[in-house]
């Protein structure tokens, strides 16, 4: 890897050559070229393929002839690469020393070959029988209390594992199931429910064919749905549709875009412009930024009414479908408008400039992402844009909707199936009858709640299906010294990472299949399935050899667990399960029957199904049987941080288009023009000025929490950027040990990752 580190401004659109490159360097450099990873790429996305295993953004009914994106290529490549962490790379090597490598060196390493424990006296990983495995970790997690023990899962396992794994874990006696989501889309969970009726969108992407406008807060296509371009390049370029962005960076995804698999594009270098209106509001500052929007349609309304001219609002929509606009509208008109400049960053005629265009869409669709989700108020500001989408009737009719965009492939399916700490979200009644047992009925711990009982040791054991906790996680210095002290962890992965890495007082490393390997059972090879990020569930087949003979799936793994820790259940069959995944998906659907119903004979349909949504049908359900207009209580996202104190900035943590979450693929930011490092802090020229900082000069950051807990991260290189002043932005997962674990939005416990106090150092 060239670590040469430069810090120039990148002057492309996202996709084009540079795009082309990238995959094409990948390939290389993971050893899957000239062709088994053009030849993998080839079936990524497609009916008779497999699913991407990084982004959960929607899959074609009829898909291109090359339907991946240059992040989903990268994370192929990283599955299928030809590199092997084998026996021979742990007897070279101590778990103290691999402790100074980097994140993407350890994964570099390749595909984990055989499970494994970390042996105290050599402090190294050693090899065992699976049999062992199995049965050592059965021994310990009996020895324990079942509410002290975490079953964690990241957001790729199937459908059918994440079912199994649920099972599980109630089976053994807690609802202990945080997963990816309490880290990001918590808040929709939480937010929706009670404004809409459901815990996910409203849009399909036959939405798009029928949209006249497109708003965009906290979300940046280009590194986490790129594949969401050519559906933007299609409703800028064939129906001039415009796209409004609020966001405090100037992401390329939503500025420019050539797509790569156009020939007369990538032969012209043309290029398609995305946003037609881009606000560079403060970070947070969306939940005022949406106030405004609402008080601007409110007056024009008014004015309409005046003239005896057709209404703004949807008065029929709201009479029919919605409680508490009146209290809603009344507040809206009582917020002073110097009040939400200062609180959005943008001046009124900004925001009205914004609203008026929404105002004169017949349809519309709101997109959000982590911009919206990771603040003190994520919850409010979700609820604030429902608002926005019901005074219009933009919820429930064709090209109209909410659509928060998740990352991990597949966890909103995950909780469809029951990964939820929350026991009322789980069919423990309809589960108690089927398998003849008595589901715990206790809440469990959710992600920040499982880091708190780490600190105080009620948690003393933790099983992971994927991910790298560790890593993912706020406070990360604290929690190292938290995670070291636990009973035992288990890692249920295919690379190594951190959180492998720094271990429990026992570790077990369990490698399984990848989704893009073909994997094997006693009734012939199987296929998983999962849920996109618009409520379709579509089939994904493996389509390369596994990476060693050795490894298991993941359903294999979940079920020898179980079958090491539970008794034997006589209306429960893990090994037939593993046999044949169809029975698994006949137990999902006897538990989901609104949701599954004939499960096995639609989701080998070409195009999946699609999961019920009400609220498409403009139908609520929610505990009046309406849409909820809900007032929020303040125009701040993060009430509790004053924005102006003095030498404090707020820190935005972001992610390259060379990572996905905590996976590094490269060093290289292309579109934020960032080589050879991710030790950087992006900052406003004005800032630098007042503080001395020249470009590239190396500073420090600590967090400005003001709870006496010293938080730091050392050796930044300061990089002027198109940032507004007073905040600064640098990348996750390096900045997390600046994230205090307290930091989270109320209602959800999202991590408020978006808006940390910080203050800048120099040496």
């Amino acid at each position: 890897m060239d670590k040469k580190i430069s810090t120039e401004p990148y002057k492309g659109p996202v996709g084009g050559w540079g795009s082309a490159r990238s995959v094409t360097e990948i390939l290389w450099r993971e050893g899957t070229l000239p062709l088994e990873g053009p030849e993998t790429l080839w079936q990524q996305n497609k009916p008779a393929g497999f699913s991407c295993v990084s982004c959960s953004y929607a899959k074609l009914t009829n898909p291109k002839a090359l339907e991946f994106c240059e992040n989903g290529a990268k994370a192929t490549a990283w599955e299928i690469t030809d590199r092997r962490c084998d026996l021979s790379f742990f007897a070279e090597h101590t778990l103290s020393e691999l402790e100074g490598w980097s994140d993407y060196a350890l994964e570099e390493q390749g595909r984990l070959t055989h499970p494994m424990r970390w042996d105290s006296a050599s402090d190294k990983y050693i090899a065992i029988t699976w049999g062992e495995a199995f049965a050592e970790i059965g021994a310990k997690l009996k020895a324990l209390e079942p509410k002290s023990v975490v079953y964690y899962t990241s957001g790729r396992a199937s459908l059918e594992a994440s079912y199994m794994y649920q099972l599980m874990a109630r089976m053994y006696g807690n609802n202990n199931l945080p997963d990816s989501s309490n880290m990001c889309h918590e808040s929709t969970s939480v937010a929706l429910p009670q404004t809409i009726g459901v815990p996910v969108g409203t849009v399909k992407l036959a939405d798009f064919d029928h949209t006249d406008c497109l708003l965009f807060f906290g979300q940046n296509p280009g590194v986490n749905s790129p594949r969401m371009l050519h559906q933007l390049q299609h409703v800028r370029m064939e129906r001039d549709v415009p796209i409004i962005t609020f966001n405090p960076l100037r992401e390329r995804g939503l500025e420019r875009f050539t797509n790569p698999q156009s020939p007369m594009q990538m032969l012209t270098l043309s290029e398609t412009q995305i946003s037609t209106q881009y606000h560079q509001l403060n970070p947070g500052g969306d939940l005022a930024a949406l106030v405004g929007m609402a008080k601007v349609l409110l007056d024009m309304d008014d004015e309409a009414r005046a003239r005896g001219a057709p209404r703004v609002l949807d008065v029929d929509f709201i009479e029919k479908n919605a409680h508490g606009f009146d209290e809603f509208a009344h507040a809206m008109r009582l917020h002073p408008w110097v009040e939400i400049e200062s609180c959005a960053g943008l001046s009124r005629e900004q925001i009205a400039a914004a609203a008026r265009v929404y105002a004169k869409a017949k349809a519309a669709i709101a997109f959000y992402g982590m911009g919206l989700t990771q603040h003190r108020s994520g919850v409010l500001a979700i609820q604030m844009l429902s608002n926005l989408l019901l005074m219009r009737g933009n919820i429930g009719k064709p090209g109209a909707g909410i659509f928060p965009v998740r990352g991990h492939s597949n966890v909103q399916g995950q909780r469809t199936v029951g990964i939820t700490e929350k026991p009322e979200l789980a069919p423990l009644d309809r589960m108690a009858a089927q398998f003849g047992f008595d589901p715990p009925r206790d809440r469990g711990v959710n992600t920040v709640e499982a880091c708190e009982g780490m600190r105080d040791r009620s948690i003393k054991a933790f099983v992971a299906l994927g991910g790298n906790f560790i890593r993912a996680i706020p406070d990360t210095d604290v929690m190292e010294r938290a995670w070291r002290d636990l009973d035992m962890t288990v890692q249920i992965i295919t690379k190594l990472n951190r959180g492998a890495i720094v271990h429990g007082k026992a570790a077990y490393l369990l490698p399984c299949l990848g989704r893009i390997e073909i994997d094997r059972q006693a009734t012939g090879d199987q296929f998983v399935s999962i849920e996109d990020t618009t409520g379709r569930f579509h089939a994904s087949r493996g389509q390369v050899e596994p990476a060693a003979p050795d490894l298991l799936s993941e359903p294999r793994i979940v079920a020898e667990l179980a079958k090491s820790v539970l008794a034997p259940n006589p209306k429960l069959d893990w090994d037939a399960w593993v046999g044949n995944y169809d029975l698994v998906r006949d137990a999902i659907a006897e538990s989901y029957p609104a949701i599954f119903a004939d499960f096995n004979t639609r989701i080998r349909q070409p195009a999946g199904f699609d999961r019920p949504c009400p609220a498409r049908e403009r139908v609520w359900a929610t505990p009046n049987g309406k849409a909820n207009f809900i007032t929020p209580r303040s125009l701040s996202e993060d009430p509790d941080l004053p924005r102006v104190r003095e030498g404090v900035l707020t820190l935005i943590t972001v992610r390259s288009n060379d990572q996905f979450n905590t996976t590094v693929y490269g060093y290289n930011d292309r579109l934020r023009g960032i080589v050879g490092t991710r030790m950087v802090v992006l900052m406003n020229s004005h800032d630098m000025a007042e503080r001395g900082i020249s470009d590239g000069q190396e500073v420090d950051l600590t967090t400005a929490a003001g709870d006496n807990v010293e938080r730091i991260v050392r050796g930044l290189r300061a990089v002027t950027y198109d940032i507004p002043r007073g905040c600064c932005a640098g990348y996750y997962p390096e900045c997390n040990p600046l994230l205090p674990l307290w930091h989270y939005a109320e209602g959800s416990k999202v991590p408020a990752a978006k808006s940390i106090p910080v203050r800048v150092w120099t040496h």
